[in-house]
Protein backbone atom coordinates (compact mmCIF):
# COMPACT_ATOMS: atom_id res chain seq x y z
CA UNK A 1 0.00 0.00 0.00
CA UNK A 2 1.64 3.22 -1.12
CA UNK A 3 1.52 6.33 0.99
CA UNK A 4 0.33 9.37 -0.90
CA UNK A 5 1.64 12.85 -0.19
CA UNK A 6 -0.60 15.55 -1.58
CA UNK A 7 -0.83 19.23 -0.86
CA UNK A 8 -3.67 20.31 1.37
CA UNK A 9 -5.32 22.00 -1.62
CA UNK A 10 -5.31 18.73 -3.56
CA UNK A 11 -6.69 16.92 -0.53
CA UNK A 12 -9.50 19.49 -0.18
CA UNK A 13 -10.42 19.19 -3.85
CA UNK A 14 -10.46 15.39 -3.72
CA UNK A 15 -12.48 15.31 -0.49
CA UNK A 16 -14.99 17.78 -1.89
CA UNK A 17 -15.33 15.63 -5.00
CA UNK A 18 -15.95 12.50 -2.95
CA UNK A 19 -18.52 14.41 -0.89
CA UNK A 20 -20.54 14.80 -4.06
CA UNK A 21 -19.47 18.23 -5.22
CA UNK A 22 -20.14 18.50 -8.93
CA UNK A 23 -17.47 20.48 -10.67
CA UNK A 24 -18.00 21.52 -14.20
CA UNK A 25 -15.62 23.08 -16.67
CA UNK A 26 -16.85 25.31 -19.43
CA UNK A 27 -15.53 27.94 -21.80
CA UNK A 28 -18.72 29.91 -21.41
CA UNK A 29 -18.34 32.73 -18.83
CA UNK A 30 -22.00 32.38 -17.90
CA UNK A 31 -21.59 28.66 -17.10
CA UNK A 32 -18.31 29.33 -15.30
CA UNK A 33 -19.95 31.97 -13.10
CA UNK A 34 -22.81 29.61 -12.22
CA UNK A 35 -20.32 26.91 -11.23
CA UNK A 36 -18.06 29.27 -9.26
CA UNK A 37 -20.93 30.74 -7.23
CA UNK A 38 -21.93 27.26 -6.11
CA UNK A 39 -18.45 26.26 -4.91
CA UNK A 40 -17.65 26.00 -1.21
CA UNK A 41 -15.35 28.61 0.31
CA UNK A 42 -12.46 26.11 0.34
CA UNK A 43 -12.41 26.12 -3.45
CA UNK A 44 -13.36 29.76 -3.95
CA UNK A 45 -10.15 30.72 -2.15
CA UNK A 46 -8.11 28.57 -4.54
CA UNK A 47 -6.54 30.26 -7.53
CA UNK A 48 -8.44 29.21 -10.65
CA UNK A 49 -5.24 28.28 -12.56
CA UNK A 50 -4.09 26.12 -9.62
CA UNK A 51 -7.50 24.41 -9.45
CA UNK A 52 -7.38 23.74 -13.18
CA UNK A 53 -3.87 22.27 -12.90
CA UNK A 54 -4.94 20.04 -9.98
CA UNK A 55 -7.96 18.75 -11.90
CA UNK A 56 -5.82 17.91 -14.92
CA UNK A 57 -3.28 16.14 -12.66
CA UNK A 58 -6.14 14.14 -11.18
CA UNK A 59 -7.20 13.21 -14.71
CA UNK A 60 -3.68 12.05 -15.63
CA UNK A 61 -3.56 10.00 -12.43
CA UNK A 62 -6.99 8.52 -13.34
CA UNK A 63 -8.63 9.90 -10.21
CA UNK A 64 -11.26 11.77 -12.23
CA UNK A 65 -12.86 11.51 -15.65
CA UNK A 66 -14.13 14.35 -17.83
CA UNK A 67 -17.56 13.88 -19.42
CA UNK A 68 -18.86 16.35 -21.99
CA UNK A 69 -22.59 17.03 -21.71
CA UNK A 70 -24.89 17.98 -24.62
CA UNK A 71 -24.96 21.63 -23.53
CA UNK A 72 -21.15 21.86 -23.86
CA UNK A 73 -20.36 21.73 -20.16
CA UNK A 74 -17.60 19.33 -19.19
CA UNK A 75 -18.49 17.45 -16.04
CA UNK A 76 -15.90 16.07 -13.64
CA UNK A 77 -16.59 12.57 -12.25
CA UNK A 78 -14.61 10.88 -9.50
CA UNK A 79 -13.36 7.40 -10.47
CA UNK A 80 -13.21 4.40 -8.14
CA UNK A 81 -9.47 5.00 -7.71
CA UNK A 82 -10.24 8.62 -6.80
CA UNK A 83 -12.77 7.51 -4.17
CA UNK A 84 -10.22 5.15 -2.61
CA UNK A 85 -7.58 7.88 -2.49
CA UNK A 86 -10.04 10.27 -0.84
CA UNK A 87 -10.94 7.65 1.77
CA UNK A 88 -7.27 7.38 2.67
CA UNK A 89 -7.32 11.09 3.52
CA UNK A 90 -10.45 10.71 5.62
CA UNK A 91 -8.86 7.94 7.68
CA UNK A 92 -6.55 10.52 9.24
CA UNK A 93 -9.58 12.33 10.67
CA UNK A 94 -11.07 9.32 12.48
CA UNK A 95 -11.44 9.57 16.22
CA UNK A 96 -13.28 7.46 18.76
CA UNK A 97 -15.52 9.33 21.14
CA UNK A 98 -15.30 8.44 24.80
CA UNK A 99 -18.71 8.05 26.46
CA UNK A 100 -19.38 9.66 29.82
CA UNK A 101 -19.96 6.25 31.35
CA UNK A 102 -18.35 2.92 30.43
CA UNK A 103 -20.85 0.23 29.44
CA UNK A 104 -18.66 -2.57 30.84
CA UNK A 105 -17.80 -4.07 27.45
CA UNK A 106 -14.37 -4.49 25.91
CA UNK A 107 -13.92 -4.01 22.18
CA UNK A 108 -11.29 -6.33 20.79
CA UNK A 109 -9.83 -6.24 17.30
CA UNK A 110 -8.20 -9.50 16.24
CA UNK A 111 -6.36 -9.92 12.97
CA UNK A 112 -4.32 -12.43 11.04
CA UNK A 113 -3.18 -10.54 7.97
CA UNK A 114 -0.99 -12.47 5.51
CA UNK A 115 2.63 -11.51 4.89
CA UNK A 116 1.83 -10.33 1.35
CA UNK A 117 -0.27 -7.57 2.97
CA UNK A 118 2.39 -6.62 5.51
CA UNK A 119 2.05 -2.87 4.84
CA UNK A 120 -1.69 -3.01 5.51
CA UNK A 121 -1.03 -4.96 8.73
CA UNK A 122 1.48 -2.36 9.92
CA UNK A 123 -0.88 0.48 8.94
CA UNK A 124 -3.69 -1.16 10.94
CA UNK A 125 -1.47 -1.55 14.01
CA UNK A 126 -0.38 2.05 13.74
CA UNK A 127 -3.96 3.29 13.40
CA UNK A 128 -5.18 1.20 16.35
CA UNK A 129 -2.37 2.62 18.50
CA UNK A 130 -3.24 6.15 17.35
CA UNK A 131 -6.91 5.61 18.27
CA UNK A 132 -5.96 4.61 21.82
CA UNK A 133 -6.18 0.81 21.61
CA UNK A 134 -3.90 -1.20 23.88
CA UNK A 135 -2.02 -4.17 22.46
CA UNK A 136 -3.26 -7.19 24.41
CA UNK A 137 -1.36 -9.75 22.33
CA UNK A 138 0.58 -9.44 19.07
CA UNK A 139 -2.57 -9.33 16.90
CA UNK A 140 -5.17 -8.52 19.55
CA UNK A 141 -5.94 -4.93 20.50
CA UNK A 142 -8.39 -3.75 23.17
CA UNK A 143 -10.44 -0.60 23.76
CA UNK A 144 -13.36 -0.11 26.18
CA UNK A 145 -15.35 2.26 23.97
CA UNK A 146 -17.78 1.58 21.09
CA UNK A 147 -15.90 1.75 17.78
CA UNK A 148 -17.43 -0.77 15.36
CA UNK A 149 -18.15 1.79 12.62
CA UNK A 150 -14.65 3.21 12.83
CA UNK A 151 -13.05 -0.25 12.64
CA UNK A 152 -15.29 -1.21 9.72
CA UNK A 153 -14.20 1.91 7.86
CA UNK A 154 -10.49 1.30 8.52
CA UNK A 155 -10.77 -2.34 7.45
CA UNK A 156 -12.44 -1.31 4.19
CA UNK A 157 -9.88 1.37 3.40
CA UNK A 158 -6.97 -1.02 4.01
CA UNK A 159 -8.82 -3.78 2.09
CA UNK A 160 -8.31 -6.39 4.83
CA UNK A 161 -11.93 -7.32 5.67
CA UNK A 162 -11.44 -11.14 5.60
CA UNK A 163 -8.51 -10.97 8.01
CA UNK A 164 -9.96 -8.83 10.82
CA UNK A 165 -12.46 -9.70 13.55
CA UNK A 166 -14.25 -7.22 15.83
CA UNK A 167 -15.48 -8.53 19.18
CA UNK A 168 -17.51 -6.98 21.99
CA UNK A 169 -16.84 -8.84 25.23
CA UNK A 170 -18.78 -8.42 28.47
CA UNK A 171 -16.29 -10.28 30.66
CA UNK A 172 -12.59 -10.81 30.44
CA UNK A 173 -10.28 -12.40 33.00
CA UNK A 174 -7.28 -10.47 34.25
CA UNK A 175 -8.53 -7.13 32.98
CA UNK A 176 -7.33 -5.15 36.01
CA UNK A 177 -4.35 -3.69 34.12
CA UNK A 178 -6.62 -2.60 31.28
CA UNK A 179 -9.09 -0.98 33.68
CA UNK A 180 -6.21 0.84 35.33
CA UNK A 181 -4.84 1.96 31.95
CA UNK A 182 -8.20 3.38 30.84
CA UNK A 183 -9.08 4.75 34.35
CA UNK A 184 -12.18 2.54 34.60
CA UNK A 185 -13.76 1.30 37.82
Amino acid sequence: MAKFYYSTTKQKVLLLLVAGLALGLSRSPRHQWRILTGLPKALKDTDRAVLNRILHEFHRERLVDFRIEKDGITQLVLTELGRKRALRYKIDEITISIPLRWDGKWRIVLFDIPERQKKAREALRSKLRELGFVQFQKSAWVLPYPCKNEIDFIVEVFEIRPHVQYLEVARMTNDAKLKLHFNLS
